[in-house]
């Protein structure tokens, strides 16, 4: 099994306002800045390999933690298409039933013009197949969606009803991957030191 470690971005204002980011290239706020301050990979993680979202709040992070990442178009957000600027509460009140069924469709749920969280597994599987083939341990700095993602792999998670775990943003989440590229939990919510 090769391990796959996952990170968050840190904070940007649309986080702050609860605006679904999708592919809009935000930079950290200032209080996004702040709070990786004093934050750094545990030794043994610093020495893998590692990849990061082209987006530049999954840039400025990996930079302000001293990890060197190489950039991987895999890891970008999900595609939230016409929904993107928006609340999820802006959208649950403009759409009313359409988007609760579009919610009900778990991994499965597309924004107009967007992507799936089930189009996002499928664009990250060719990469899980490459990080395992090289067998080398690695971590990527990514989005919400992204490790949402992954977690729905990992645990079998349709994603309808509460989630398998429930995620600290802040922290790392390690996966082991299977020769196949299959994700399996290894250890979630790793505080950063």
């Amino acid at each position: 099994m090769t391990r796959l470690v996952f990170l968050r971005h840190g904070p940007t204002d649309w986080n702050a306002s609860g605006r679904l980011q999708g592919r809009n290239d935000q930079p950290l706020s200032a209080a996004g800045r702040s709070s990786l301050s004093g934050r750094r990979l545990p030794a043994p993680l610093i020495r893998r390999r590692w990849y990061s979202s082209p987006l530049r709040r999954a840039r400025e992070t990996a930079d302000r933690l001293g990890i060197s990442a190489l950039i991987e178009p895999a890891l970008i957000e999900m595609d939230w298409g016409r929904y993107e600027g928006c609340t999820l509460s802006e959208l649950r009140a403009r759409h009313g039933e359409a988007f609760a069924a579009n919610e009900a469709r778990g991994l499965d749920f597309l924004p107009p013009d967007g992507e799936s969280p089930r189009q996002v597994q499928d664009r990250l599987r060719p990469w899980l197949r490459n990080i395992a083939a090289a067998g080398i341990d690695a971590g990527a700095v990514t989005h919400k969606g992204v490790i949402r993602a992954m977690m729905a792999m990992a645990y079998d998670w349709p994603m309808l009803g509460k989630p398998p775990v429930k995620l600290d943003w802040r922290c790392l989440h390690d996966f082991d991957i299977d020769r196949d590229g299959r994700p399996r939990p290894a250890a979630m919510n790793m505080s950063l030191e």
